[in-house]
């Protein structure tokens, strides 16, 4: 990590600690304003993840404000990969691309708008690493999705698998164990995470 990308990312941390207290003292705020974006525990491990693999193709499903795109890209940059986020709401993306560039990383990333579904079937690369941390409803379908572009050893990391869990993260959870070739744990970091691994064969 060099001090520019340091310097965006304490901008992010003090962001989300903002939006935590505004959540302890009741405030809310629509959801096209929230952050949501994973804590720096998190950003760490996919990083650490990441940056095992070797020029890896990096996807993220839910770019939101672009918290973990940095974390994403700044391995893509260590490792000669590159990242590809997709986002929906296009004013998210471009916060999300100011503040890459406010980083130096901007070169290693790939924005796209759209639905995310939609979007990775029209996939031509395969897949090394993915992020999931979108609706949780999507989960599923993005994996379905998902599987015939994953390389063999690719990564995958559900995010908010405890806060907010709930149904949709159990179902994703029981989808991702159910499928051949696929090793997944989860994990107490953050929010609760799912990790797996796609080993074929």
């Amino acid at each position: 990590m060099d001090d520019k990308l340091n310097a965006v990312l304490d901008l992010y941390y003090e962001r989300i600690l903002k939006e935590r207290q505004e959540h302890a003292d009741g405030i809310s705020r629509p959801a096209s304003e929230r952050f949501m974006a994973v804590g720096p525990q998190t950003g760490q491990l996919i990083n650490i993840l990441a940056r095992n693999l070797k020029a890896p193709t990096i996807l993220e499903l839910g770019t939101s404000f672009g918290y973990s795109t940095l974390w994403l890209a700044e391995a893509a940059r260590r490792t000669g990969g590159r990242v590809i986020t997709m986002e929906l709401e296009r004013e998210k993306v471009a916060f999300a691309r100011d503040m890459a560039a406010r980083a130096g990383v901007e070169e290693h990333i790939e924005y796209r708008i759209g639905d995310a579904v939609e979007m990775i079937s029209e996939l031509k690369d395969g897949i090394d690493f993915v992020l999931l941390d979108l609706w949780k409803n999507l989960y599923v379908p993005c994996l379905e999705a998902l599987m015939p572009h994953l390389r063999p050893g690719a990564v995958l990391v559900a995010d908010n698998m405890v806060i907010p869990g709930g149904e949709d993260a159990r179902r994703y959870q029981e989808f991702v164990r159910s499928q051949p070739g696929i090793l997944s744990v989860p994990l107490s970091v953050g929010t609760g995470l799912e990790v797996s691994r796609f080993l074929p064969g």
